[in-house]
């Protein structure tokens, strides 16, 4: 997701995009024990919007949005 369609999403959006963030760092985690060879590059930019989505959040909480 890109930040302007995080900063557009309501605090239950941003919660269900954390969820699904969440489900893919684990479906990645997965396949690299199972030795699948996941892209890499996606732990990375799932971890990076994770991170992103997890402040909006808490900026949404507080009310400076």
């Amino acid at each position: 997701s890109s930040i302007q369609e995080l900063r557009d999403m309501s605090v239950s959006d941003l919660n269900n995009e954390l969820i699904n963030l969440r489900r893919e760092q684990f479906n990645l985690r997965m396949q690299q024990g199972a030795g699948d060879a996941p892209k890499t590059h996606r732990f990375t930019a799932v971890k990076r919007n994770h991170v992103t989505a997890s402040l909006f959040l808490v900026i949404m909480q507080i009310g400076a949005f």
